[in-house]
């Protein structure tokens, strides 16, 4: 049976889910939704290179939802229609990828996990940076015990500044819910993948130092944070730090993770979209692997298959995503990533820059009491 997709937005990470559900066997997409008439034409355009005909596109996704028969859908609009647009489509009973974060807010995003706990079908949020392959390597190190009991997680993102989107909506962090929940919600959701565990506190230190200032849009001059550091405590006594830098773009790792234990570290190194580098090459990924006990690091070269890095900007994560989603679609099963894992990011987030904001440690439990 062929999967039959529909894709709610269609702007840049849109058009990179159409490119990924191409290369999936058994799979199509059917229709797309967008508000704007741009991004729709660049949705079918981004569905015909691929050599998916015939898509229905509509002027939003009520329409998409009353007039289509699909056995999935993608929700993949900007960050600030994401929690009225899954009232909706959680009533359909389809399965659901929905691109992060789950909601602008904490409240909000709480509001849609406890909306979806009894919802036979999955909702599946997405979090491409567990699937890059060289993550995802780690995960698996640090989940086997190369590392040992594991302490400590760092993990630096240097990268180019927020693209332009549809409405600059990335630019206003009450369209995007800040660039901790925006952009660092997968870090976060990181830190609580490898950890095993709850986060218990936040501090943070940031600002909007270089990037966007001198535009001036309909809602005004940008606000978003540009970069920051935040530190995590965790209820089982780790304790994560991250490195956001988004005027950084000439690095040659775009992130850098890395977990450490008593026995050794793992380190995960990922560059940029390749589009963003001189002369488009594609560069490997590598991961490495330092003992304590012989000092001996082992290093290794991560190589993803053409096809898959060129469907998108997350190195592979975008094409391992939708193969275990589709999985679930087919087969059932529980989402790897559930509406309150995307709450407890979206919780981090928010943390994170209310701490920047007040110069203040937050304690996580403050934010639901």
């Amino acid at each position: 049976m062929t999967l039959r997709y529909g894709v709610i937005g269609t702007g840049m990470m849109g058009q990179e889910h159409i490119r990924n559900i191409a290369l999936l066997e058994g799979a199509t997409v059917v229709a797309i939704a967008d508000t704007r008439e741009d991004m729709r034409q660049a949705g079918l355009a981004a569905a015909q290179a691929t050599g998916i005909n015939g898509v229905s596109a509509y002027a939003d996704h009520a329409g998409l939802l009353s007039s289509e028969a699909l056995d999935a859908l993608i929700v993949v609009s900007p960050n600030d229609t994401h929690y009225d647009i899954m009232l909706d489509a959680m009533a359909t009973g389809l399965p659901i990828l929905l691109e992060k974060p789950s909601a602008t807010s904490a409240q909000k995003a709480r509001d849609l996990a406890r909306r979806a706990h009894n919802r036979h079908a999955p909702v599946w949020v997405a979090m491409e940076y567990r699937y890059m392959p060289p993550v995802a390597r780690l995960i698996e190190e640090a989940r086997n015990g190369t590392a040992g009991d594991l302490k400590m997680i760092s993990i630096v993102e240097h990268r180019y500044p927020f693209l332009v989107k549809p409405g600059n909506w990335n630019r206003f962090s009450h369209r995007s819910g800040g660039t901790m929940v925006e952009k660092c919600c997968h870090f976060f959701d990181l830190m609580r993948l490898i950890a095993q565990a709850e986060p218990v506190r936040i501090f943070g230190s940031g600002g909007h130092d270089l990037n966007h200032r001198d535009e001036v849009h309909d809602e005004g001059v940008p606000d978003v944070l540009d970069n920051a550091f935040v530190i995590a405590d965790f209820e089982n006594g780790m304790r994560a730090a991250l490195d956001l830098c988004m005027f950084a773009e000439g690095s040659w790792w775009q992130e850098h993770v890395s977990v450490t234990g008593t026995g050794g570290k793992i380190e995960a190194m990922v560059p940029g979209p390749s589009r963003f580098w001189p002369g488009g090459g594609e560069r490997a990924s590598e991961i490495v692997i330092s003992p304590r006990a012989d000092k001996a690091p082992l290093r290794e070269e991560i190589h993803v298959d053409d096809a898959v890095l060129a469907a998108g900007d997350h190195h592979g994560g975008t094409f391992y995503q939708h193969r275990e989603f589709a999985r679930i679609v087919r087969n059932g099963g529980k989402p790897d990533v559930s509406l309150t894992d995307g709450a407890r990011a979206v919780e981090m987030g928010e943390a994170a820059e209310r701490s920047i904001r007040n110069g203040e440690i937050v304690h996580l439990g403050e934010m639901t009491s």
